[in-house]
């Protein structure tokens, strides 16, 4: 078991076109010939660092790396010279490639006559490790083996299952998890794989135009640059079937705009993390009209969930003290599943009953369908009570003079935290105050409100609060 598989599966299936970047293609045996050819050069190196945006390249070094049996290691190049450097030292002796570096790669020939590599089948051996975001600490190495990949891969979706016209846009970062997956389950579905380099909301609109783009992920702040982009309510993107969006909350003002302007598309919010290997949850198309059309109001508020999990994967929502909650109550999200790695580089943090602790804290309605209400680290503890900033962040986004907005709770001696609005807009603050105290109960008004031109954000648009909470406090010394 071995994410080369994959690729091979692909080739035996049919030799479509596998990916496109910038006007050049390879077919899935194409491909499986350039990996194979990378790999005599990958096997002598302990690891396999790849730097750089979305490119062909990245498709031939994460199946050459599978190939040659080393990890492949995408890191974030957007990141200052003196991090790219820690995160290096971190694998001395390893390969670091970028895409220019790999022409010679892209253009070789076959492997060597009596040199063909064979592929391990070992599902234990390291096949990525990612570096997660890091919002609340400095990023860890997690650890994704090939049978973590190769079970979301194959327990989700159906082999070969496109049409020969089908093709999936990918514009999020190849050092993120949404990258590495798209590209896997493309390739299993026999989707074309179509890479913009970095993101601009109006070339992504004209490459669905232009390449006939059926499918295609966008974290929140693509997505609402894309609304912002499309004049009038109909974006014009006739063939695009699906438009699935996660990787971080999505104000609900931006989901509702983007629903009528893609009115067309089949909306997918897809939930999961890292050390998940993808997406463990998800919220499909049939979810999002059935929610838009009840008149229960149950059935509406899951156009606010994650969905249901995904096959092969369960939750459990435990309570404060350890005990399972009830439906509805909310309490930390656990977990658990045959892709669920919950390793990182200093071992296993799965419990004794295999279980992932996501840090998440949320609730299950009796449908199953999970409720995230932010990161547990995110809670504010105001006189001995849980606030969700994102309970907060509903209310105050309503606020016809707020675009962005993030609660946070700096220390407090009377109450042990403030709660602070960081909202991006304009208007009087203590408007906006008295505003949300008729919206919200007074101990969830914000304590004050904070303007700001922008909010400090991950490139999947999570939002960096460690670094506002630093702010305030360094407005504050």
């Amino acid at each position: 078991m071995n994410i080369a598989m994959i690729l091979e599966m692909a080739v035996s299936a049919g030799d479509r076109v596998a990916v496109a970047a910038g006007g050049r293609s390879f077919t899935a045996s194409e491909l499986l010939r350039l990996a194979h050819s990378a790999a005599h050069r990958f096997r002598k190196y302990p690891a396999v660092l790849y730097l750089g945006t979305n490119h062909l390249a990245y498709p031939v070094a994460l199946f050459g790396a599978a190939v040659a049996g080393v990890p492949f290691v995408p890191l974030n190049y957007r990141l200052g010279e003196d991090q790219l450097k820690g995160l290096q030292d971190r694998h001395p002796g390893a390969l670091v490639l970028r895409p220019d570096d790999l022409d010679g790669v892209l253009d070789a020939a076959d492997p060597p006559a009596g040199e063909e590599i064979d592929v391990l089948p070992d599902g234990d051996e390291v096949a990525v490790l990612l570096y997660t975001s890091g919002t609340t600490s400095a990023p860890k190495s997690a650890v994704l083996r090939h049978r973590h990949l190769l079970a979301y891969v194959m327990n989700t979706l159906e082999f070969a299952s496109a049409g020969e016209e089908d093709a999936a846009l990918v514009a999020v970062p190849p050092y993120h998890i949404a990258g590495l997956a798209n590209l896997l389950t493309n390739i299993y579905t026999g989707r074309r794989v179509v890479y913009m380099a970095r993101f601009d909301p109006a070339e992504w609109l004209a490459t669905v135009r232009k390449e006939g783009v059926t499918h295609a992920l966008v974290v929140p702040t693509m997505l609402a640059r894309i609304v912002a982009e499309v004049e009038g309510d109909d974006a014009g993107t006739p063939t695009l079937r699906t438009l699935a969006y996660g990787g971080a909350r999505t104000p609900r003002p931006v989901l509702e705009r983007a629903l009528r302007v893609f009115s067309g598309t089949g909306f997918v919010n897809a939930y999961g993390l890292t050390e998940t290997a993808s997406s463990v949850a998800v919220l499909g198309p049939n979810d999002h009209r059935k929610a838009l059309a009840s008149d229960d109001a149950a059935v509406r508020a899951r156009l606010e969930s994650v969905g249901r999990a995904v096959p092969g994967v369960e939750f459990q929502i435990r309570r404060d003290d350890g005990e399972p909650a009830a439906a509805g109550e909310t309490g930390l999200v656990f977990v658990r599943g045959d892709q669920i790695s919950g390793e990182y580089g200093g071992g296993t943090v799965l419990d004794a009953g295999g279980w992932f602790a996501t840090r998440d804290r949320g609730r299950l309605d009796e449908g199953g369908y999970l409720f995230i209400e932010g990161r547990a680290d995110d809670t504010i503890i105001r006189g001995g009570e849980n606030i969700a900033p994102a309970e907060i962040e509903d209310v105050l986004l309503g606020h016809p003079g707020i675009t962005e907005v993030a609660v946070i709770g700096p220390p407090d001696p009377e109450w042990g935290q403030r709660i602070v609005a960081v909202v991006v807009g304009a208007g009087d603050p203590e408007e906006i105050r008295r505003w949300a105290k008729e919206r919200l109960r007074s101990s969830k008004t914000p304590d004050a409100i904070v303007f700001r031109p922008e909010l400090p954000k991950t490139d999947t648009g999570k939002i960096l609060r460690r670094t506002l909470l630093a702010d305030l406090e360094s407005a504050h010394a």
